[in-house]
Parts: structure tokens; sequence; C-alpha cells
């Protein structure tokens, strides 16, 4: 069962709504709240919700964060807009 990549945003410490991932696999472009997450074992599997190939891994420690990102093809990450 998976949730969407909302429930990374905890995990992460901010909100992930706002980037976009382009799959390796299959070249779709979304947000990354429209991925698939699995987050029931020890790290965060992403999933591409066209696919379902891994897009990103994550695993949470005491001091940092993993993060990978091998199977996306791109993130992008909108600026805010200048005052």
């Amino acid at each position: 069962m998976h949730v969407d990549g909302n429930a990374v945003a905890a995990a992460l410490g901010f909100d992930v709504s706002v980037l976009k991932l382009t799959c390796a696999s299959c070249g779709q472009l979304g947000p990354f709240a429209e991925h698939h997450v699995y987050d029931s074992g020890p790290g965060i599997v992403v999933r591409c919700a066209g696919c379902g190939e891994i897009t990103a891994r994550m695993v949470r420690t005491d001091t940092e964060i993993w993060l990978d990102l091998r199977g996306s093809k791109s993130v992008r990450v909108p600026l805010p807009a200048e005052a």
C-alpha cells in the first residue's frame, strides 16, 4: 500500500509538493506529490505513478538524510517570484 508524495514532507523537513520529478525510466514529468510513496520499511521508496519504477530512495537518521535520486532523470525546484 502506498501514500502520495506529500508524506515525504515530514521526513525531509520541507514541503516537497513544489518539486517535479522526471522518471528516468518512462520520462513522465510529474509533481512529487503524485508519486507513490512506500514508507513501511526502514527507509522510504518513491515510485513513478506512470510506470511504477523507483524514482527516489530516502533514509533519515538522527544526523542526516540520505537521498538517492538515480531513478529520476531530473528534479525541478521552482524559485519564488521576486518581489
